[in-house]
């Protein structure tokens, strides 16, 4: 993939890229309904997607089919400020989303293991429960490349990254990471029906454009995401 074929569509401001990603993101969900039964979506946590995850819990679509999941998790409880699980919980899981289902990257919210090695076959076989390909994989990235928990210099970062990997699920450590994470690997992400990348930033468009470069994916993981053969992505970006 490169500048030429990237899909991305810009926004004035955040509220407009809330606005038109969870209009895109809904109608994929829809779709997925119509066509199957049921829809599956994943999303990241982090500070950028409130905005998108408010917009998106008022869309008209039948939520009782729609399950969402976790693109990646702290390892923390689900009451922890830094759990995505619970930044979802408030912040997707409400208004008309409120009845979703959701399956959720810890082994138990509540009597957490010490390790994410500890869960990793309980998590492992709850994401295998989901019908795959997702109908929709919603990425974020940080300023040093990251996306998922995909974080230069991860520990198990080069397995993360296999394309031809059979792991659904693995843990990951890093020195940006902060806490022990887990994380979806890259076969699950980019064999999504559909793939959102949302940035906001002059600086996290300068990454983006630094990872359309020639360079290695372990330096800027998002790479890997921007160069798998099979992966259906759009940028979605704003000031």
């Amino acid at each position: 993939m490169n500048t030429a074929t990237l899909r991305r569509t810009d926004f004035a401001d955040g509220d407009s890229l809330a606005a038109g990603l969870a209009e895109t993101v809904a109608e994929r969900l829809r779709a997925g309904i119509a066509a199957r039964g049921a829809a599956s979506l994943a999303v990241s946590g982090g500070r950028t997607p409130g905005r998108f995850f408010a917009a998106l819990a008022i869309q008209d679509l039948d939520w009782a089919k729609v399950t969402v999941t976790l693109v990646d998790e702290r390892w923390v409880r689900a009451d922890d400020q830094r759990s995505n699980e619970g930044f979802v919980r408030r912040g997707l899981l409400q208004d008309k989303a409120a009845v979703a289902g959701f399956v959720g990257l810890v082994s138990d919210p509540e009597t957490l293991e010490e390790t994410p090695e500890a869960g990793l076959a309980a998590v492992a076989s709850r994401v295998a429960a989901l019908p795959r390909p997702l109908d929709a994989v919603v990425l974020g990235m940080g300023a040093d490349g990251h996306t998922a928990s995909f974080f230069p210099a991860g520990d198990r970062l080069k397995e993360a990254l296999d394309p031809a990997g059979d792991a659904l699920v693995l843990p990951m450590r890093a020195a940006g990471a902060g806490e022990p994470r887990i994380t979806l690997t890259l076969p699950v992400v980019a064999g999504a029906r559909a793939a959102y990348l949302h940035i906001e930033g002059d600086e996290k468009a300068g990454v983006l454009a630094e990872a359309l470069e020639a360079g290695d994916a372990e330096t800027l993981p998002i790479r890997a995401v921007l160069r798998h053969p099979d992966v259906n992505l759009q940028v979605f970006w704003c000031p």
